[in-house]
């Protein structure tokens, strides 16, 4: 599997990043993680618009799915045609909620019209190449992590979560454990929001994953801090997620 980085900055895009988006390839397939502010733009430097295999959404956080607005008027609107539908695979509401925020489709079900709508529960599937498993992870509203097996490899990816005990299942063995950190350790502590580079470097540490790389750091929290709080408490190799960083696992 490849995995590029689109965007990593959590909560709303930073000077150097869009927001939560994450292209995994394998096989000529490609699965987009998430698609948040920014995301769409920053897609078309390392993947064709119309490329793309199947959409992810670990919830519906605008920092995470709002440029699939903008992906509709590509999809929907295109010169030579409207697109076929595209699987997207998300909460219990996804495409209302979609609608809802696009404001002015056609009507109440154009977006079906270009996304094949999937309702992610926690479940064992698969997505093209891909075996999935997904499990429902602490945030305030319905949000998934996801773990993708292929070719004897894993790539678990957190979305947004506190502490959870599903996501240390999710990240049990992972080659590489891509984990939101947007908390930092005795500033912020909200339970099941976010996870501090500590935490994040705890749960991989628990989860015996083989490779850390820290995501979802807002423009507002040292990712400095939060590296040396992970590396503090998880003997593995550990870093941080930045646009355009490519990595084979």
């Amino acid at each position: 599997m490849k995995l590029t980085v689109v965007g990593c900055s959590g909560s709303f895009p930073s000077a150097e990043s869009a927001c939560s988006s994450y292209l995994v390839e394998a096989d000529g397939f490609r699965l987009l993680l998430d698609m948040g502010n920014g995301a769409l733009g920053e897609l078309q430097r390392h993947c064709g618009l119309y490329d793309l295999d199947a959409i992810f959404l670990s919830h519906l956080h605008a920092d995470h799915c709002i440029d699939m607005c903008g992906y509709f008027v590509a999809r929907y609107y295109r010169h030579d045609g409207r697109c076929d539908p595209l699987p997207v695979y998300g909460p219990e509401g996804t495409e209302h909620r979609l609608t809802t925020a696009y404001a002015d489709t056609p009507s109440a079900s154009s977006m079906s019209e270009v996304f094949d709508f999937h309702t992610v529960k926690p479940s064992t599937f698969e997505i093209g190449p891909f075996l999935v498993h997904t499990e429902r992870v602490a945030h305030p509203v319905e949000a998934y992590g996801i773990r993708i097996e292929h070719g004897g490899r894993t790539l678990t990816y957190s979305g947004d979560t506190g502490v959870s005990p599903a996501l240390d299942d999710l990240a049990r063995d992972a080659d590489l454990f891509l984990c939101e950190a947007a908390f930092t350790h005795g500033k912020e502590n909200i339970p099941d929001l976010h996870l501090n580079g500590r935490e994040a470097g705890e749960t991989a540490a628990r989860a015996g994953a083989r490779r850390l790389i820290l995501t979802h750091i807002p423009p507002w929290t040292d990712p400095q801090i939060n590296l040396t709080d992970a590396r503090g408490v998880y003997a593995g190799p550990v870093g941080l997620a930045a646009p355009g960083t490519t990595y084979e696992i």
